[in-house]
């Protein structure tokens, strides 16, 4: 037994260091990361927004309409349906 752990031993400082090899060798140069221009300029407005955005009049309205009008129509559509057809979800609500 202690031989045999002494033999392991010696074959594991005989051979070296192991060397790795990163699954078939180092990473090409045609596979680093190669920088987009244009993904470089988005990311950097996109950084600044609240410095560059502005309140325009018409995107205001749009916003008001997107947030408020839309849903609160799609509400008043649903509810005003449940009502004319006496549905009991329209019922358990009031």
């Amino acid at each position: 037994m202690r031989f045999s752990a002494i033999q392991r031993q010696s074959l594991i400082a005989s051979r070296g260091v192991q060397k790795r090899s990163l699954a078939g060798g180092p990473i090409p140069a045609s596979y680093k990361v190669k920088k987009n221009k244009f993904i470089e300029e988005w990311n950097g407005r996109r950084e600044i927004t609240e410095k560059s955005f502005t309140a325009r009049p018409q995107r205001v309205l749009s916003l008001v309409f997107y947030v408020v009008v839309l849903p609160y129509g799609a509400y008043a559509l649903t509810r005003s349906e449940f009502h004319s057809k006496g549905d009991r979800r329209y019922k358990d609500c009031f």
